[in-house]
C-alpha cells in the first residue's frame, strides 16, 4: 500500500468502516511507515479531544438541513487528483480529515458553544482551537486571500468592530496569506492568516473585556500550540501546529510590530 492510499483511507480506518482486508492493509502499512502512523495518531487524538470537550444537544432541524445542504453542495470539489496539490500547499491530510470529522460531529447534533470546562478562559481556548481546526478544511482558511496587507487590513472594515494589525513578515519566513471572519466567545472575530513552510498560523483578534495587559502565555493540546496575550485593548490568540520555539518567535515579531 502506498502512503497516498493509506492517508486516503485513514478516516474510514479510524471509524472502523473499511472492509476487513483493507483494514489489514492499512494496519500493515502503519506498522512500517512512521509518517502515516503519525498522521493516524493525530486524527485519533483530535477526535478524542473533540468528543471529550463537547456536549451533545439535539440540533434544530433547520440547522441539520443547512449543514447537510452545505456538505452536498461541496461534495466532489476535492477530487483524488487534486489532493497531492493541496498537501503540497500545506493543507495536510491529517488536519483535513480531522476538520471533516468536526463537521460530521456538528451535523449529528454537537454544538461547539457548549464546553464542559467551567473556566471561561479554558472554554475560549477550546473554541479557538476548534476554529483553527475547522479553518483547515478546503475553502475555509481565508475569506480574502492576499499577501498584501493593504488588501487584507481594509477588508475587515465594517465586518468587525476592530481593525487588526496586518504586518508582513515574508522576508522573515512567515508569509501573509489572507484573512477571514470567525466566531469565538459569542462574537465575530478577525483572523489574520500566515504560513511557515507547510504550517498554518491563525491569529485571532477581538476586543478585550476589561482593562489590563498580559504577555504571551503558551499552552499546548493535541499537537497544537496556542499563545494568548492581551494588549492595546485586544485579545490575541495565535494558533498553529508549528513547533513551539518558532511559534513563540513569530509571536515576538507580532508584538514588536504592534508596539511600533
Amino acid at each position: 500500500m502506498k502512503c497516498a492510499d493509506c492517508l486516503d483511507s485513514l478516516g474510514a480506518f479510524v471509524d472502523g468502516q473499511l472492509p476487513p482486508d483493507e483494514m489489514a492493509h492499512v494496519e500493515k502499512h502503519l506498522s512500517s511507515c512512521s509518517d502515516c502512523s503519525a498522521a493516524h495518531s493525530r486524527i485519533v487524538e483530535t477526535s478524542s479531544m473533540l468528543k471529550t470537550n463537547l456536549i451533545r444537544y439535539d440540533a434544530p432541524d433547520v440547522l441539520k438541513a443547512r449543514i447537510r445542504a452545505s456538505l452536498a453542495e461541496h461534495a466532489g470539489e476535492l477530487t483524488r487528483e487534486q489532493r497531492p496539490t493541496l498537501v503540497g500547499r500545506g493543507y495536510q491530510w491529517p488536519r483535513l480529515l480531522a476538520a471533516a470529522a468536526t463537521v460530521a460531529i456538528v451535523s449529528s447534533g454537537v454544538t461547539f458553544a457548549a464546553m464542559r470546562q467551567r473556566n471561561p478562559v479554558d472554554s475560549v481556548q477550546q473554541e479557538v482551537l476548534v476554529s483553527h481546526i475547522r479553518s483547515l478544511m478546503p475553502g475555509h482558511l481565508t475569506d480574502i486571500a492576499s499577501n498584501d496587507q493593504h488588501n487584507v487590513k481594509p477588508w475587515f472594515n465594517g465586518r468587525v468592530d476592530i481593525s487588526p494589525e496586518v504586518p508582513r513578515f515574508d522576508s522573515l519566513g512567515f508569509p501573509l496569506v489572507g484573512g477571514r471572519l470567525d466566531y469565538v466567545d459569542g462574537r465575530n472575530v478577525a483572523v489574520v492568516v500566515y504560513t511557515r513552510r507547510q504550517h498554518i498560523i491563525n491569529v485571532f483578534y477581538w476586543p478585550a473585556k476589561g482593562t489590563g495587559e498580559s504577555t504571551g502565555t503558551t499552552t499546548s493540546a493535541n499537537g497544537y500550540h496556542m499563545i494568548h496575550s492581551r494588549r492595546n485593548g485586544l485579545e490575541v490568540w495565535i494558533v498553529s501546529d508549528l513547533n513551539r520555539a518558532e511559534l513563540e518567535s513569530f509571536a515576538r515579531l507580532l508584538t514588536s510590530s504592534h508596539s511600533q
